[in-house]
């Protein structure tokens, strides 16, 4: 019997030749990570089993969430991720290198290999043909000290999305469809595989894209089979040797197919405050925004930028609508500065900030007032996500959030493409 990408990805890593969905296999945890929210009570389990971890090199703490520190707490949680990674030999990503889901992707998983993170979305990976998923710190924290963790096999969703994708529909209004079909916990402790000409076609920060939001709709991890954008991707990130090519076997078994005709989306929007309270922008054109953001692990890559600048350039923002913008990472701030876009973002009236997570964690950078509504290109909306349960945010793809600061309320991108 054939395997889905899943079921191979944790066959390689639990050293058996075959898997099915339900089996329970000890797997090898080639890469681990938390960040400063959740990596200090991973160490502390971490450290009722060991001293370090079992594979320090490629054991990564970020000081991302919430960096630079907005607090004496947080700040003193940093201090301890940076004390403890000194004194292991782990990797430590510092304040202004990036979000943790980006960073990952351009500095450490590979192809084939098993990463679980503290954080929800390490599911991200799965565009680069790995299997990544969230777990809490207390597992993560035991995975890290054995270099090694336990997981059931799950079964999968076959998502084949095929057709071209209309001007000014992306990657995210694709997700934001695939979510508000399924549902919040549709997919829940599944694998959602997705194929098909228009994931073939999609560069691999499009495909980011879907795998860092599948946890929306309740997968355990979102998958993507390896090509040559994602050999192209790992040479230019200096590890061309850790190119694999890994896909689902053709007689594999799926639990369901769900097949999407791309050529009839249109962009979307996830209302207020669930992520899968998805509305097209015929029916939410005209919302009152007080704030845009455009950023985080989901759509704060350079072509995320390069779409928002082509849009925002020699335009400014409303003058009721603030604008905020962040690189995912370090090298995305560089590239986008060489390329001129941060300029095209301040002279629309943005302030960019350094690479983090920002105010898609509601602890710092863009706290939202009572009664304020935030269109963003995060992953998520629920109550209180940006600091204030008096608040309101609104998700979209990072065109729609440019035409949208532009106008200071929800516009349809395809009346301002240039």
């Amino acid at each position: 019997m054939g395997m889905t990408l899943a079921e191979k990805l944790l066959a390689g890593a639990s050293g058996k030749k075959e898997v099915s969905a339900g089996d329970h296999v000890i797997a090898k945890v080639d890469v681990s990570m938390a960040p400063e929210g959740t990596g200090p009570l991973a160490i502390k389990q971490l450290l009722k089993l060991t001293d370090k971890p079992a594979n320090p090199s490629r054991t990564i703490f970020f000081i991302d969430h919430t960096a630079p520190s907005p607090s004496k707490q947080t700040a003193n949680a940093h201090i301890y991720l940076r004390n403890f990674a000194k004194k292991t030999g782990s990797n430590l990503s510092e304040v202004g290198e990036g979000v943790c889901h980006q960073r990952i992707v351009e500095s450490y998983v590979s192809p084939g290999e098993l990463y679980i993170g503290a954080d929800s979305h390490s599911c991200t990976v799965g565009a680069l043909g790995a299997f990544g998923t969230g777990m809490g710190s207390t597992d993560v924290g035991v995975a890290m000290g054995l270099g090694k963790t336990w997981l059931k096999v799950p079964s999968t969703f076959k998502i084949e999305v095929n057709g071209a994708l209309p001007e000014g529909v992306y990657s995210k209004d694709l997700m934001l469809h695939i979510i508000g079909n399924m549902g919040a916990d549709g997919a829940t402790y599944r694998s959602l595989e997705f194929c098909g000409e228009t994931i073939d076609n999609m560069s691999l920060s499009s495909r980011l894209a879907l795998t860092n939001m599948a946890v929306e709709a309740g997968a355990k991890t979102g998958v993507i089979k390896t090509d040559k954008k994602v050999e192209r991707f790992l040479k230019e990130q200096g590890r061309p040797e850790k190119f694999r090519e890994i896909k689902a076997d053709e007689d594999a078994e799926y639990e369901k197919t769900t097949e999407i005709d791309a050529s009839n989306l249109e962009p979307l929007i996830a209302v207020p405050h669930t992520v899968d309270n998805v509305k097209s922008i015929s029916e939410m054109k005209g919302t009152p925004i007080q704030q845009v953001y455009i950023g985080t692990c989901t759509n704060g890559r350079l072509e995320d930028l390069r779409i928002a600048a082509s849009i925002l350039k020699g335009k400014k923002r409303h003058p009721d609508t603030r604008l905020i913008v962040i690189p995912a990472s370090r090298q995305i701030y560089l590239e986008a500065l060489r390329e001129g876009l941060l300029e095209v973002f301040v002279m629309a009236g943005a302030c960019v900030l350094g690479p983090g997570c920002g105010p898609c964690m509601g602890t710092h950078e863009g706290i939202l007032g009572d009664g304020e509504a935030c269109l963003s290109t995060q992953n998520r909306n629920f109550k209180g996500r940006m600091g204030n349960p008096e608040g309101f945010i609104y998700l979209s793809s990072p065109a729609t959030a440019a035409a949208s600061v532009i106008k200071g309320e929800i516009a349809d991108p395809r009346e301002v493409i240039q």
